[in-house]
């Protein structure tokens, strides 16, 4: 199994995990933000729409979605690749990985 660097300075783990808890705070606030401001542009421009046309047109949810990439890549920047793979992606390959080549070796 390996091992990543562990400081022997405590203050220093205080200070990375800190960093860490800012940013994801960070982004919960950015989403919310998003929440909040996308439902009302999208409900001035639903109430706007005149009768005779559909609510769904692009125009309606051009804020959301070209906004909704921004708030992708702030998610990717704060949970990186955990969002895809998940924390021990990396591991459970491996181990699955050894123990096919195991049963294969014996077999």
């Amino acid at each position: 199994m390996r091992r990543r660097f562990q400081s022997t300075f405590p203050e220093d783990r205080y200070s990375i995990a800190e960093r860490k808890v800012k940013r994801i705070k960070s982004f919960y606030g950015h989403l919310v933000v998003y929440i909040i401001i996308n439902c009302v542009l999208i409900g001035i421009n639903m109430y706007n729409t005149p009768e005779n046309e559909s609510i769904f047109r692009i125009w309606n949810f051009s804020s959301a979605i070209f906004w909704g990439v921004g708030l992708a890549g702030h998610a990717f920047s704060v949970f990186g690749l955990n969002l895809i793979f998940g924390s021990n992606w990396e591991e459970k390959r491996i181990r699955k990985y050894m123990e096919k080549e195991k049963r294969e070796k014996w077999e």
